[in-house]
């Protein structure tokens, strides 16, 4: 702690900034991320640091006011236990946190989702499981575009809302790009249940700073993988200069180890079931595959495949295992 103080003194700090950190460091509080790394002498140290970090995040709370109604179809019975129990006879939401597309800004969203009274809501329906974004690439667009019609051109300006939620061009660079994303990525993280999962969408120029934020708010050891979506097939032109760059990333990150993951299953297509499972029961007329037992398997194994119906004896009298194809298999999706 003695060092510590020595460091502050030290330090080109305002009075008032030095009396806050002294007074943190009393408390036993911890300190500002951004003003770590001036008070550690070892250079050895490495801290996620840019212009405008600020661990600070907005906790207003603003009304959602209805602007539009999606309407469900109409639909004469009504299915017990689906989700068209949220809905009015004309279709509409009746009340709650679902199925809600919110115009404005994400942060004052988030915020509001995070402090404000739906926050309730969520909890009581288990908390927020996933989160998938697609947020700016920092490509340096502001999106705005000119349209041609009949000879005529015009241009179509964001409005302000649009400008806001959309503007993808920083004061600061990449800086003031790391700022935006930090503070919606750590009111997400506090959002998150802690079974939740987060999906970013992402492209070359900002996937690299995109994992360091996640893994400094996630923790590295919860980064899942970086899924690589091919989003087009590179043409001859673009080839000729550059490897073309035809995919983005997905980065996958779980709140916590109480995360589960459910892999997905694809049906057997008719060709892999009739070339893979030859054979057919004439009785149950049940598609099967043969395979030697091996000099492995034990006498516990045998009983319980025969207990199961699946063990035949061929012509020659030796023992196979019928791995019999049921109409409910599935195939991993690889």
């Amino acid at each position: 702690m003695n060092q510590m103080l020595d460091n502050i003194y030290k330090m080109p700090l305002t009075p008032a900034d030095q009396s806050r950190l002294i007074a943190l460091i009393q408390a036993g509080q911890p300190l500002p991320k951004e003003d770590l790394y001036k008070l550690s002498g070892d250079s050895e140290d490495v801290f996620l640091f840019w212009n405008g970090r600020d661990e600070a995040t907005t906790n207003v709370v603003l009304p959602f006011h209805h602007i539009e109604h999606i309407d469900e179809p109409r639909r004469e019975v009504l299915d017990a236990g689906t989700n068209f129990s949220m809905f009015d006879v004309k279709g509409r939401q009746k009340s709650g946190w679902h199925n809600k597309l919110v115009w404005g800004d994400n942060k004052l969203i988030l915020s509001s989702l995070a402090h404000g009274p739906l926050r309730d809501q969520i909890e009581a329906e288990g908390g927020l499981k996933l989160v998938y974004i697609d947020p700016p690439f920092a490509v340096g667009a502001d999106f705005s575009h000119t349209i041609e019609i009949n000879g005529e051109t015009a241009t179509k300006t964001q409005s302000v809302l649009e400008e806001i939620a959309y503007r993808d061009t920083w004061q600061r660079g990449i800086s003031s790009y790391l700022s935006m994303m930090y503070e919606r990525l750590k009111l997400i993280h506090a959002l998150l249940a802690e079974d939740g999962s987060i999906y970013v969408h992402c492209d070359w120029r900002v996937v690299s700073y995109l994992r360091l934020i996640l893994d400094d708010l996630f923790g590295a050891n919860n980064f899942q993988n970086q899924i690589v979506w091919k989003r087009q097939t590179s043409s001859g032109y673009k080839g000729k200069t550059i490897l073309g760059r035809n995919y983005d990333s997905i980065l996958y990150y779980k709140k916590s180890e109480l995360s589960p993951y459910y892999t997905q299953y694809l049906p057997y297509s008719s060709e892999y079931i009739e070339q893979r499972f030859s054979h057919v029961e004439g009785d149950s007329g049940r598609r099967y595959k043969d395979a030697f037992l091996g000099s492995k398997t034990t006498e516990k194994t045998i009983k319980r495949l025969k207990k199961e119906d699946k063990i035949y004896y061929t012509s020659t009298g030796g023992n196979e295992i019928e791995d019999i194809f049921r109409r409910s298999t599935w195939n991993p999706l690889r």
